[in-house]
């Protein structure tokens, strides 16, 4: 008996684990729900909902393979021995998984295939999750990449010599008649993703679209938060029910040579993907990043303000900067928000509130449905100008003028802040200097006079620096 454990790769289409662990024999599947590790992870409610009403839906696909998929809920990982000592006794020959690469995750296979190879049982792994396994390809002097524009050159030439190849759909294999020990069943979720879908078809029908009606507009139109003009795929990849293989072939299949156009939206939102990759790529070079250090060193010397009635404002979207406070209301409201608006909030927070940027990265973690540690960590640390290939530090978001820019009709503010629904087009981007009664806060801070803080703090930092070198 074959046994394949699911945990981020929640697919039956190109899922290496499933596709090796039936061509070897009968194949029973397993998935375990942590909630309190998932807690410790600081893992989105509503993505812990949209991972259990997907386990559910992929146990009704693996049921058309004839595969089992039993889910048991657990509590932390360290329980999860437990789970298989009671699989043990089914004949299981072999366990099969997909690596993951955040530290607890990493220690938990260790000890775990330790415990198994003295029960006599080997584990085969699998390392999908990037197109390209972190560490496959280095520099020139051998190590990892940290900066992107290098990296996704290197990337772009791996993928021109050897494509991409997505595993088809197992056969169905003969009925497994199983004696099941008793296990806890796991819980249904409380349905707060109901906003996403969770089969298959429905998944691969939205990449299918917005491959073939989004992407060519979306270099023009992916950073206007108010338009329906990006995939809205990432919480599908952040839990592995869509894989970033199926994007990059199905994407190749519907704009053939315009992919190779660096103009192109199919070009930027393929540059998108390999972010993805880069971010995972760094996570492994540096695992310090999983205990929240910043990627550059001298950068740990800033002291950061950490003011909690600011942040408690910018956490509930009440700073008296409207396209800020429309991204936060969106963030509580949905668990999703626009990625030019996770850049607008996250150097606000940094930048014009002076909030130490892992307060940020903690909050998004929280709430995000699409929440993916390597990609939060990098988002955070690139906004906040400590991390790999970052935003300058001078570089700062004016949260007025990315409204201005980005929202020119106000249509976005006027969803999420209904108080300035009654604005002009002109007025709504900075109601300040209107008498609008108490409905809307007063501006927390003044940018202009933050941002020269901001300046003088990264200053400070270097000077630290440069000081303890010599």
């Amino acid at each position: 008996m074959q046994l394949v454990w699911f945990r981020s790769d929640l697919r039956v289409l190109d899922n290496m684990a499933l596709t090796e662990a039936m061509a070897q024999g009968p194949t029973i599947a397993l998935f375990v729900a942590c909630p309190q590790s998932w807690q410790q992870h600081d893992m989105a409610p509503v993505k812990q909902d949209l991972i259990r009403r997907r386990v559910q839906a992929l146990q009704q696909e693996l049921a058309g393979l004839n595969v089992p998929l039993l889910l048991v809920e657990g509590s932390t990982y360290q329980k999860i021995q437990s789970v298989f000592e009671q699989l043990l006794p089914l004949g299981i020959a072999r366990v099969y998984s997909e690596a993951e690469y955040e530290l607890r995750e990493r220690r938990r296979d260790e000890s775990l295939q330790n415990w198994l190879a003295v029960q006599g049982v080997a584990w085969w792994q699998c390392d999908r999750q990037c197109v390209f396994a972190p560490g496959s390809f280095v520099n020139g002097i051998g190590a990892m990449y940290q900066v992107y524009t290098p990296f996704k050159k290197r990337w772009l030439q791996r993928f021109a010599e050897q494509g991409v190849q997505v595993l088809a759909k197992p056969k169905p294999q003969a009925p497994v008649v199983l004696d099941l020990p008793e296990l806890t069943p796991m819980q249904s979720g409380d349905n707060s993703s109901a906003d996403w879908f969770v089969h298959q078809d429905e998944v691969l029908q939205q990449l299918r679209r917005f491959c073939q009606q989004q992407v060519q507009d979306y270099k023009k139109l992916r950073d206007v938060p108010a338009l329906d003009a990006t995939s809205r795929l990432s919480p599908y990849l952040a839990i592995g029910a869509l894989s970033v293989r199926q994007c990059l072939a199905r994407l190749q299949f519907e704009v053939g040579v315009d992919l190779q156009q660096s103009e192109s939206g199919a070009s930027v939102w393929l540059s998108e993907l390999i972010w993805r990759d880069f971010y995972k790529h760094v996570l492994v070079a540096w695992p310090d990043l999983i205990k929240h250090q910043p990627f550059q060193a001298e950068t740990a010397a800033i002291v950061w303000r950490n003011d909690k009635t600011l942040f408690q404002a910018w956490c509930e979207g009440n700073t008296g900067y409207p396209l800020v406070d429309a991204a936060m209301r969106q963030l509580n409201q949905t668990g999703w928000m626009h990625n030019r608006l996770r850049m607008v909030v996250a150097s606000f927070l940094v930048k014009d509130l002076h909030i130490d940027w892992r307060w940020g990265e903690q909050y998004f973690m929280s709430r995000l449905i699409d929440g993916d540690f390597a990609a939060n960590n990098g988002g955070w640390q690139w906004a906040a100008s400590t991390g790999t290939d970052a935003a300058p530090y001078f570089r700062i978001f004016n949260p007025v003028t990315q409204s201005e820019r980005f929202d020119p009709d106000g249509a976005f503010i006027r969803k999420w802040v209904p108080e300035l629904a009654k604005l002009s087009s002109k007025q709504i981007h900075w109601p300040h200097k209107l008498p609008i009664g108490n409905t809307y806060p007063a501006a927390v801070v003044d940018h202009a006079k933050a941002r020269q803080v901001t300046l003088e703090l990264f200053r400070q930092a270097r000077q630290q620096s440069d000081d303890a070198d010599e």
